[in-house]
């Protein structure tokens, strides 16, 4: 078979793009911790990508694209070991669905996501947690969790477009498919809904930090923090523009949208931060990068550039008011996990709803595409807090979520890697003495 070598390259690039993303967050998340547990932290993100990186190969592709079971989940057998995935029975190689090219770039695609998403869990998290429970939980966590959503949106299920599927059931169906068919282009419901809620259930189970809201918890090291927000939009040029599946126009439209959000997000949060607070400060410019980013990502191939616009301006200061919800209502999620994906990824998924050119409230679409984001943007809420609830109270009842108030107080990095990231601080504290 001819591949269509364009195409081919595009999607390897994505992948590339996307896998680079998790670094990134590493970064990102490792700025904003104390010096104490930056290592910790960053080892969080390098661990779900051993770990998924493994999982996805042996059982992830086929739960999530395999044959269907019950509209939830792909057959994890069908596939197993990505039998089937790259050659057929007869030695050939297999064609992508989505586009020509081989499927095996698929492959290298869908393992990115799921990376990135388990990941972003970590940020909630952060500064208490056992190292061996973590990579415990994100094997579990992405197989209940993560692969079942990504079949029912992206795989043909329950809140996809088919006929089958909880829109078909509302509206009706149309050649086959439903007539309001959902939109999430690269992942508000699969990855940002799915990790916020996840880093919610998460949070109020093992609970706050030592001294949440008694003394100051301030970034360490801010340069790391923009670094890894400029890593991060980077890689999400492949998150969006690589869910066109083909170097073309919807590409290059949602790099636009893509761009056009996370630049407006960044001025709402800095407006929202300087009339609350009086100052714009780096930390909320690179979380305004974030919160645009994330909204856009379900809306990328379906909203105008100017529709963008708005929609990251919403973002920015919806987000940068949402990460302070955690001191009012006493919920330590330590990186705003909760404020800028759940909220974020709500806002892009519901904001389909209005400004879809084609089937958008604000351009003459009626209510039904807005109904039915909102059923899709619940059900992912619904299905992550339930799946997370009872991975996470089990892991608490086996494993323990802990680590020791020692530990805890004094430092992870040294306490659980036997490492420091940096030689003046020794046991969270810093080294005044001239070491030989």
């Amino acid at each position: 078979m001819e591949w269509d070598t364009g195409a081919t390259a595009w999607m390897l690039i994505s992948a590339s793009l996307v896998l680079l993303m998790t670094p990134g967050l590493a970064f990102f998340y490792g700025g904003m911790v104390r010096a104490k547990s930056v290592l910790n932290m960053m080892m969080m993100s390098f661990g779900a990508m051993g770990v998924i990186g493994v999982v996805y190969v042996l059982w992830g592709w086929s739960m999530s694209y395999g044959s269907d079971v019950g509209g939830i989940i792909g057959n994890p057998f069908d596939q197993f070991g990505l039998s089937g995935t790259i050659f057929d029975d007869a030695g050939a190689a297999v064609s992508s669905t989505l586009g020509n090219y081989p499927q095996v770039v698929d492959v290298a695609f869908q393992v990115t996501f799921a990376i990135i998403t388990t990941a972003l869990i970590s940020g909630a998290i952060a500064d208490r947690v056992k190292y061996g429970s973590w990579m415990v939980f994100t094997a579990i966590w992405v197989t209940l969790a993560y692969f079942p959503m990504a079949h029912m949106v992206w795989g043909g299920g329950f809140l996809s477009a088919s006929p089958d599927g909880l829109a078909a059931k509302i509206f009706g169906t149309t050649d086959g498919v439903a007539t309001v068919a959902p939109i999430d282009f690269a992942g508000g419901t699969v990855v940002h809904i799915n990790a916020g809620v996840a880093g919610l259930v998460l949070v109020l189970i093992m609970g706050a930090r030592k001294g949440f809201r008694t003394e100051p918890m301030r970034p360490h090291n801010l340069p790391f923090v923009m670094l890894g927000a400029a890593l991060l939009w980077f890689g999400w040029f492949g998150f969006n523009a690589g869910s066109a599946f083909g170097a073309n126009e919807t590409a290059g439209l949602a790099w636009v949208n893509t761009t056009s959000a996370a630049c407006a997000a960044i001025l709402g949060w800095l407006v929202t931060e300087k009339i609350r607070d009086g100052h714009a400060t780096s930390l909320g410019a690179a979380s305004g990068v974030v919160a645009g980013l994330v909204a856009i990502t379900p809306a990328a191939g379906a909203l105008s550039p100017v529709g963008s616009l708005l929609l990251g301006a919403v973002a920015g200061v919806l987000c940068a008011l949402a990460v302070g919800l955690k001191y009012r209502f006493g919920y330590d999620d330590s990186l705003d996990v909760v404020g800028v994906h759940l909220v974020g990824g709500l806002v892009g998924t519901i904001g389909v709803g209005f400004l879809a050119t084609e089937t958008g409230l604000f351009y003459g679409g009626g209510i039904k595409q807005l109904v039915i984001q909102i059923l899709i943007a619940l059900a992912a809420v619904v299905f992550s807090g339930v799946v997370t609830l009872v991975i996470g109270l089990g892991i608490k009842n086996t494993l323990g979520w802990r680590v020791s108030e020692d530990a805890e107080v004094g430092g992870i990095d040294l306490a659980v890697h036997g490492e420091g990231a940096y030689e003046t601080i020794g046991g969270g504290r810093v080294i005044t003495e001239v070491r030989s």
